[in-house]
């Protein structure tokens, strides 16, 4: 019978998919056998918290996985503009196989098959001593299990494309293996949560799932349409048969009968259905955030809109530290320079209505310094008010390299977002109007969110609404790089923006009314500024301190960050052909040359 090494609730015996000398299997005076753990609901539980352990390992999610994927996007950007350094080469797709940040022994790759491996070893010890079908309670650890398992290898296909698939715990004779199309994986994936939905509660029905640290049905349904999107949608892909041959592949869709429309979106839809209503949109969109940055969105049920974050502990992640607004205030970020690595691209603002709440929550262009005053940032810098140091409160920030902040994984708002797209995409706009108008009015009121779907009427006409209102309502969630590709909309989008954010400088096309001026004045809550465009009609209002130029009065100089070289460095490469990292040259060196890059990575 197989021993595992069994210490504070987690499977040790686990390895990196790329060394084989981290393949072990151990026993210790601590070690229980499988039939004890996996007919057990505390051990396992225990187990379960191993897999997601993983995710709080110094370059896994933690450290590199989640502070580097999601940019560059038409509404998201790196702030910093450094060709060939390893960070600004990440964002800007010209991430090359021995990248500083990601080519790393105990990288973001290895770190999630070691969580997949955690996540096989929970399986397979279910299935054979759980007693699945007379236990609802061991049930559900099956299901969060081939839950965490999907959103694993979500997130691996999402970044690297096509990857090694393995369902099964590794042995010796398996440790070593080719990729395989991402196809493979994404039935399979789609299948084991098709299998975990029946198992799973809905949000807030057990102690399990009224916690968003905890994976409940709500959040199971909406990951199966996130997959299945992307499944049936765009992405650069080798030619059928030629995965991890070193071919460059080209922008498709997948030719698998399995993974087309008409054969997912029905079930993605009807899962969707089925989750409408198991969840709230919150009427406050600052006061969720601020209750995200005072790790309060651990609630799950009626009444709250957090499905899943990841669950880090008080003391561990590097979200704040990565995203928060720009900081060096001693009360504010402990004195040290953190967050502002990336923002909304300088455009970003000015796409939202001057009702639109999530507009000044989203988009801020102001940063605290060191003696702890606030001060305009300049066009060129912007950062994600999502996420801000000073609304720290319940655990307030001492400047470390962790903050505790749980990033979320997927929100209510998502499922309603994602059911007004597929239902579009099936049978038109009529049935699909009362999801978007749910988000639209939160966010801007009954009557203009009314008036609005009012006048989408045609499918083209309510597909772009929901493109425009996915870069509205998730700005800064780094949701958005893979809609753009699974749209087929990456390079044109990245293109748009770029010519809209040389529009802006130049105070041209929709931007021709503005002054280039800004208005300035601490807000009510003295953590804040209140920042006005100027136009050509308005008036410095009462009050308020004027700053002349604000747009392009620092082009020569670069002080913004908003000068030429900057904005067409949106991209250095073709985000068409390197929308994916490759593999990197640890993993692939250790894999004793099984696994092969792709795209065009192979010859770099």
């Amino acid at each position: 019978m197989k021993k595992f090494f069994y210490i504070f609730g987690t499977v040790a015996a686990l390895l990196s998919v790329s060394s084989c000398s981290k393949f072990l299997q151990s026993e210790s005076p601590s070690a229980f056998d499988a039939a004890t753990v996996y007919s057990n609901y505390t051990l396992t539980e225990g187990t379960i918290f191993g897999i997601t352990e993983t995710f709080c390992e110094v370059n896994s999610y933690r450290g590199r996985f989640l502070p580097w994927y999601g940019f560059n996007t038409d509404i998201e950007w790196y702030n910093s503009y450094k060709p060939g350094d390893g960070k600004s080469d990440i964002a800007a797709y010209d991430c090359a196989p021995n990248n500083s940040q990601l080519n790393l022994s105990n990288g973001p790759f290895p770190l999630m098959y070691m969580g997949i491996e955690r996540a096989n070893l929970v399986i397979e010890g279910l299935r054979a001593y759980g007693d699945i079908e007379n236990k609802a309670n061991m049930a559900y650890l099956l299901g969060e299990a081939l839950t965490l398992r999907a959103m694993i290898y979500y997130d691996l296909t999402k970044a690297w494309g096509d990857v090694p698939a393995r369902f099964v715990p590794l042995t010796s004779d398996t440790i070593y293996a080719k990729k395989d199309s991402r196809d493979v994986i994404y039935k399979q994936i789609l299948n084991d949560l098709e299998e975990a939905i029946p198992y799973l509660p809905y949000p807030g029905e057990t102690d399990a799932t009224s916690r968003t640290d905890r994976v409940n049905k709500v959040f199971a349904e909406g990951l199966y349409a996130r997959i299945a999107l992307a499944a049936s949608g765009y992405a650069i892909r080798p030619e059928d048969g030629m995965v991890g041959t070193g071919d460059l592949g080209t922008v498709r869709l997948s030719s698998d009968p399995d993974l087309q429309k008409s054969v997912l979106y029905p079930k993605a839809l009807a899962y969707l259905k089925d989750a409408v209503g198991k969840a709230s949109l919150e009427s406050d969109y600052a006061q969720m955030w601020y209750n995200l940055n005072n790790m309060n969105n651990l609630v799950a049920g009626s009444g709250y809109e957090t499905l899943f974050v990841i669950p880090f502990g008080a003391g561990r992640g590097r979200w704040n530290f990565t995203f928060a607004i720009s900081s060096e205030g001693a009360s504010i970020s402990g004195g040290v320079s953190r967050g502002g690595d990336a923002g909304p691209v300088p455009t970003m603002y000015f796409k939202y209505g001057d009702n639109d709440q999530r507009r000044d929550v989203t988009c801020v262009n102001y940063k605290w310094n060191k003696d702890n005053t606030i001060e305009p940032a300049g066009i060129g810098k912007w950062f994600f008010g999502k996420y801000r140091f000073e609304w720290m409160n319940a655990q307030p920030y001492t400047g470390g390299n962790d903050d505790g902040i749980k990033p979320v994984v997927m929100r209510y708002a998502d499922i309603l977002l994602m059911a007004a797209e597929i239902e579009n995409e099936l049978n038109g706009p009529s049935g699909a109007k009362k999801y978007l108008q749910e988000v639209r009015e939160r966010a801007c009121g009954i009557d203009e969110a009314e008036a609005y779907v009012a006048g989408l009427n045609s499918k083209e006409s309510f597909f772009e609404a929901v493109v425009n209102e996915r870069a509205l309502e998730f700005c800064g969630e780094f949701l958005r790089k893979a809609d753009l590709i699974r749209w087929n909309r990456l390079k044109s989008s990245l293109d748009a923006a770029e010519n809209d954010m040389m529009a802006l400088r130049d105070l041209q096309g929709e931007y021709v009314g503005l002054t280039g001026d800004i208005a300035y004045q601490l807000a009510d809550d003295e953590k804040s500024l209140d920042i006005v465009f100027l136009t050509v009609d308005g008036e410095v209002p009462s009050g308020y301190e004027l700053s002349t130029g604000y747009v392009n009065k620092y082009d020569d100089g670069k002080k913004t960050g908003f000068y030429s070289d900057r904005i067409k460095g949106l991209y250095y490469k073709d985000p068409e052909q390197f929308m994916f990292w490759p593999i990197f040259n640890d993993t692939m060196t250790n894999s004793q040359g099984y696994i092969k890059n792709d795209y065009g990575y192979d010859s770099i």
